[in-house]
């Protein structure tokens, strides 16, 4: 299985791991199937959303 990494879009994280897909709308990413989510990267989603990418990197992992 591929990993996950800031540099990982939304789109592919999901692809990867479809269960992170929780984690993802818990902090306000709603439109996961959105055109933008698949080139947005983990790290871009997490400043656009005010949190800190390894904070969301380890919620990630933890799944």
């Amino acid at each position: 299985m591929a990993d996950i990494t800031k540099n990982t879009t939304i789109g592919e994280a999901l692809r990867i791991n479809p269960e992170i897909a929780p984690v993802l709308m818990e902090i306000g990413m709603h439109c996961l199937g959105c055109p933008s989510a698949q080139g947005e990267t983990l790290e871009e989603a997490a400043m656009v959303h005010g949190i800190a990418v390894d904070d969301l990197m380890q919620k990630i992992a933890a799944v």
